[in-house]
């Protein structure tokens, strides 16, 4: 790992468990073992540094999110969107963990991928006849959301639940 990437995770790590607030880029230095000074090269402050742990959010949502974009089958697209939280690996469910941490402590998160998802998801329910699109894909991502949350929080399986979600929408077929 790269000197920039390890400065990056125990970001990532102090902002989740710490806050962002109260997290001093002297804080990181040290537990990165880097000069605070290399830091400012690298990201020139704080807020620069806590664009580019959100920046690795996106890319890796979007990795996520891209097969779905390219899907063309609205009963596709949808439940491969609800089952979404279920493909992420063990191996990055902390680094997830510490994501949701900084969306809730900022009261932001970059929407990009989201937005995206969004839209091919109110153009399937579209296709489908469903009455509100638009809501319909709105409450997936809230479905996503909770998935998340239910994996990542409790350790829970959310395999009961991605079934009940998935019946909702397509009863006959699950």
């Amino acid at each position: 790992m790269s000197k920039k990437e390890i400065i990056l995770s125990k970001a990532l790590e102090l902002f989740a468990s710490r806050g962002y607030d109260a997290t001093s880029t002297r804080q990181i230095a040290t537990e990165a073992h880097v000069s605070e000074g290399l830091i400012f090269r690298h990201f020139h402050n704080k807020e620069g540094l806590l664009e580019a742990v959100l920046l690795q959010g996106i890319n890796k949502a979007t990795q996520y999110i891209e097969p779905i974009l390219e899907m063309t089958d609205p009963r596709q697209i949808i439940e491969s969107a609800i089952c979404l939280p279920t493909h992420v690996p063990i191996e990055e469910h902390e680094f997830w963990k510490l994501l949701y941490t900084l969306k809730w402590q900022r009261a932001n998160y970059p929407q990009e991928a989201f937005d995206q998802l969004q839209q091919k998801l109110t153009a399937a329910f579209e296709s489908l006849g469903f009455e509100s699109p638009e809501l319909e894909a709105q409450l997936i991502e809230i479905y996503i959301d909770g998935l998340a949350t239910e994996i990542l929080l409790r350790g829970g399986d959310p395999t009961a639940l991605t079934q009940k979600i998935l019946t909702k929408y397509f009863k006959n077929e699950h």
